[in-house]
């Protein structure tokens, strides 16, 4: 395996993620409207949606195949977290206060923030956090 020499200056970062969706302006829109984003210009295939820190949710429409749940995980500030919740309560969105979904209607304070869990269009399991995961 080949690596690559970085210096102090140089700090790895997530870019873009292309996210699988059966119509992906109905995705974009979902996701944009919890995080009180905007849906961005089509870029070839992809409609994106920018977060705060540069990287973008790039939207790849694939109807003909099943689309594989996948995780998503959304540092938000605690006013966007109340307006997320409100968010999915005004469009009738479920939301859990764990992943495997048992705690409908409810949200978590881990590591001493919020958080909360829901299904986007396609099943894929997104997360809403206030505080980020306590690791080693």
């Amino acid at each position: 395996m080949q690596q690559y020499e970085t210096t102090s200056s140089t700090v790895v970062q997530l870019d873009h993620i292309a996210i699988y969706a059966s119509d992906q302006q109905a995705s974009a829109e979902f996701i944009a409207g919890v995080l009180g984003l905007t849906v961005g210009s089509r870029f070839g295939p992809f409609l994106p949606v920018e977060l705060g820190n540069g990287v973008t949710l790039d939207y790849y429409e694939k109807r003909d195949e099943p689309i594989q749940s996948q995780h998503y995980a959304f540092l938000v500030p605690e006013e966007r977290f109340d307006a997320g919740i409100a968010w999915l309560e005004e469009h009738g969105v479920a939301y859990f206060a764990d992943p495997r979904h048992t705690e409908p209607g409810r949200t978590n304070d881990l590591f001493g923030g919020r958080g909360a869990y829901f299904c986007d269009p396609d099943g894929h399991n997104m997360e809403m956090l206030t505080r980020t995961y306590v690791r080693p």
